[in-house]
């Protein structure tokens, strides 16, 4: 089990490393439409308001609006209530109320990831390293927030649980696999949530619902050591309406102990100085164009870029165009091995009563593929991987800019899991072309709230870096962030 060092909690005080963040991050270039995770953690500080008022407002604010946007999954409110009028909680963010998204255990709650299987879950008896890096950061749980089954989609609209409205226009996708996240996030429920990213689905419903998300690199964070193979898809961190509260919380969680597979970033408070070299993608990975609008949007971000003395210049994916079907290979089977894990707890193989179609489907897909299919995908799939770095060196860019999605979010069903599979396929194709590449890679990449519609729907911007460089991207964002800030900016749905 990896661990935080000591130099990194063993010197927080109530004016770690939030504090620092309040002090040091640059302030709000406009006025914030609510209070973000470092000032309400800086307000609980110095008795502006009680860790209590705090979360009980949360908990008001979720009741309100969970009828309108379908968020949560599993209330822990009673104990979130308990531990503000306890009192005693340390670390940096001690009192700030949060979600745990549910595809992570977290003690005394069940886990349902998002599937009719698992509903008769019993409450977890155990949490992993990361849920208990989060604890010793001070934050108070009020429970899990929604994701699409088992993660799988780039929307959140389970069939158990029903569909995530976005609250920029409740017709449409929050994005996934953390769109509960996303949606009491944007809507002022919690300052900030836990989010997973496993194709995109940290990036997805940042763009998608106005936030700022950053996915990090393969093994970055606490518990993370083993994760060293292209198939470990899976990187974790949190959704936020702000550059410090994202810097700050990295800073918690990452792994700095001995024998990290990193050097430690540490916590960013500075916008970046210096002049970048950026490759501007506008097509995704499969040649697909992205829609007028994301096209329109990603052009005003490079022109951004241009403004603030970066130098754009084109460029184009260095992997073949097999690579999504690969991807595809892979993700099918992980649907094969929990269609089969699955079956092993209820005794039976799966149905269409307890696995969507769309799980289903893939686990077929997965069986129907020749022997060799899969271990030629991977082999594929290294290769891609090994050009990410090359691309970089030989071209001298810092960072690849590029839209997240092909479209502005979609209307719920569009990507939903009752979909024909078949043509789900091909939507997913088309619509989530940017993403994939740097999960197999293992690199970090960001959405960056930059743009918005005539209809007033979020489209995020996606910077990207080679592995381990999260340091430039929270510099380089704080500076997006200052140029074009979005603080002030608030959905129609809201608290």
């Amino acid at each position: 089990m990896a661990e935080i060092s000591r130099r990194a909690f063993g010197a927080f005080t109530l004016a770690g490393i939030a504090a620092q963040a309040h002090a040091k991050a640059p302030a709000p270039a406009v006025k914030p439409a609510w209070p973000d995770a470092t000032e309400t953690a800086a307000m609980i500080r110095a008795g502006q308001v009680s860790a209590l008022e705090v979360v009980q407002g949360a908990i008001d604010r979720a009741e309100r609006l969970q009828p309108k946007l379908n968020f949560l999954v599993a209330s822990d409110f009673d104990r979130a209530l308990a531990r503000a009028r306890a009192g005693g909680q340390t670390g940096p963010f001690a009192g700030v109320p949060f979600l745990i998204k549910d595809l992570d255990d977290v003690t005394g709650l069940p886990t349902r990831s998002g599937s009719r299987a698992m509903l008769a879950m019993p409450p977890a008896a155990r949490q992993s390293p990361l849920v208990d890096a989060f604890a010793r950061a001070g934050v108070d749980v009020i429970g899990k927030s929604a994701t699409p089954e088992y993660g799988f989609l780039p929307t959140t609209e389970p069939t158990a649980f029903g569909p995530t409205r976005n609250p920029w226009d409740p017709t449409r996708s929050s994005g996934g696999s953390s769109g509960g996240a996303a949606v009491a996030t944007a809507a002022g429920i919690v300052p900030f949530a836990h989010a997973s990213d496993g194709g995109g689905s940290i990036r997805i419903p940042a763009s998608c619902c106005g936030l700022f998300g950053l996915k990090p690199s393969r093994g970055r964070m606490v518990g993370t050591r083993a994760q060293t193979r292209i198939s470990d898809l899976g990187v974790e961190h949190v959704l936020t309406r702000s550059v410090r509260d994202s810097a700050a919380m990295f800073a918690l969680i990452e792994d700095t102990g001995p024998g990290s597979q990193h050097p430690p970033v540490g916590l960013v408070t500075a916008p970046l100085k210096t002049s970048l070299r950026v490759g501007l993608l506008i097509d995704g990975g499969a040649g697909k164009p992205p829609s007028p609008e994301v096209r329109a949007a990603t052009e005003r971000s490079a022109r951004l870029l241009e403004s603030l003395g970066h130098k754009v210049t084109p460029t184009a994916w260095p992997m073949g165009p097999e690579f999504i079907d690969d991807f595809l290979r892979l993700w099918a089977s992980g649907a094969a091995d929990l269609s089969r894990a699955v079956g092993q707890m209820l005794g039976h193989a799966p149905t269409a009563d307890t696995l969507e179609a769309f799980t289903l489907g893939m686990a077929q897909k997965a069986a129907r593929a020749a022997s060799d299919a899969l271990p030629q995908a991977l082999q594929r799939l290294q290769a891609a991987a090994m050009a990410y770095d090359p691309w970089f060196v030989g071209h001298q860019f810092d960072v690849i800019v590029s839209p997240v999605l092909a479209a502005p979010p979609p209307p719920l069903g569009y990507v939903g899991p009752d979909v024909p599979f078949d043509t789900l396929i091909q939507r997913l194709t088309d619509y989530v072309g940017y993403t994939t590449y740097h999960n197999v890679v293992g690199a970090p990449a960001m959405s960056v709230p930059l743009n918005w519609t005539d209809a007033g729907l979020p489209v995020g911007t996606m910077v990207a870096a080679r592995v381990g460089a999260e340091g430039l991207l929270f510099q380089l964002a704080y500076q997006l962030e200052t140029a074009r800030p979005w603080a002030d900016r608030a959905p129609p749905v809201r608290a």
